[in-house]
């Protein structure tokens, strides 16, 4: 093995959306604290370099990657090969020690990384990918987190946390003040979007829920982003409390979210990127899955999280299997349909329930300690 006891810079491929950042987070905090004397520089997309610039965190430096096929583009996508020419130079002029993998199984991004030219060359492997300098295979249904942390182990990399932290900043708080109505009452959030719309609650679930946290006292806000917007809408024309009830959607940027996550009491979410970012700032969370998105997707902690499982897995309405990795056996229909609507209204108040009664819990201790 090549040796990599004293590396001076190390990059971490991971050009992707936020809930796939947060997953690789406890590996890049293992790899600083394996590596405190290298720069960590995550090869990301234009929304990291805004988000992780002066945020705490292992990432030291973010480098913005061209549009690359399979590599935060769609993989038909046709790249500018002058464009690619002159970000590989320009990389391979950084002078890598060391370069991660951590983007998926390979196909397209062991390439990417392999024209970085570092040194050392780590991370996933799927069939027919690109071979590395060292690999470990890339198995769909596995912990997402976990996964990343066997990569960063390849290189004696050791976690210490496996729970997902991204700091909180004053901008952050900054941010999410400026759109805070009823200051004077605790705050609850709801984010009912999702890429996948077989991944999404139904609207009037949601809005169950955001009156059920009306009623206990609290300030709702339905937050969401603008391909999101009609979801967002569908919630509130729901919404009997009205006055208690507000939508964010398109109002917050990432460090918005993340003020407001940190402020509020509990999330209520689909498994999504607010929903791990919640996680990341100690939000305790109420997250409706996929059956199968839980494996990839879990929280590494069950203390202030509850993950509420649909089983559904032949489409409601033309019956065909929907299982991962099925589409060459031509069994998943192109139907825009959701997934987890056997997730009950009553088992996702039961869930908050639980969650906010450990809420108030730690506020009787907390004064006890006090007095």
């Amino acid at each position: 093995m090549k040796n990599i006891l004293e590396p001076k810079k190390i990059a971490i491929l991971r050009a992707n959306a936020l809930g796939d950042f947060i997953f690789v987070l406890p590996a890049l905090q293992a790899l600083k604290e394996r590596f405190p004397k290298a720069e960590l520089i995550l090869l990301g997309k234009q929304w990291h370099k805004d988000f992780l610039t002066g945020r705490p965190g292992p990432v030291d430096r973010v480098i913005v990657v061209p549009a690359y096929p399979g590599v935060g583009e769609p993989e038909e996508f046709e790249p500018d090969p002058q464009e690619l020419d002159v970000f590989f130079k320009a990389m391979q002029q950084e002078k890598f020690d060391i370069a991660y993998q951590m983007h998926g199984g390979g196909g397209n991004s062991n390439p990417f990384l392999l024209r970085l030219g570092a040194k050392l060359n780590v991370g996933l492997q799927a069939p027919g990918a690109s071979e590395l300098d060292i690999t470990i295979p890339y198995v769909y249904y596995f912990s997402e987190t976990l996964r990343y942390l066997e990569v960063a182990a390849q290189t004696g990399a050791a976690a210490k946390h496996i729970e997902p932290v991204v700091m909180v900043t004053e901008k952050d708080i900054q941010e999410a003040g400026t759109v805070l109505q009823h200051k004077e009452k605790p705050i609850a959030a709801i984010h009912p979007g999702a890429t996948d719309l077989r991944r999404r609650w139904p609207a009037a679930d949601f809005a169950a829920i955001a009156d059920f946290l009306a009623e206990k006292g609290y300030a709702v806000y339905v937050t969401g982003v603008s391909s999101e917007k009609d979801t967002v809408e569908a919630v509130i024309a729901e919404v009997q409390h009205k006055n208690e009830v507000t939508d964010l959607c398109s109002r917050l940027t990432i460090n918005g979210m993340t003020g407001l996550l940190s402020m509020a009491s509990l999330l209520v979410s689909n498994d999504t990127g607010p929903l791990h970012l919640a996680r990341a700032v100690k939000t305790p969370t109420v997250g409706i899955y996929w059956c199968s998105n839980l494996i990839t997707g879990m929280p590494m902690t069950t203390g202030a999280h509850r993950s509420l499982l649909s089983f559904i897995v032949n489409c409601p309405l033309c019956g065909m299997s929907n299982k991962k990795f099925d589409k060459e056996k031509n069994t998943v229909c192109d139907h825009k349909t959701s997934f987890v609507t056997d997730v009950s209204v009553d088992e996702v108040k039961e869930a908050v329930e639980e969650l906010l009664a450990l809420e108030l819990k730690e506020i009787v201790k907390d004064a006890s300690e006090a007095a």
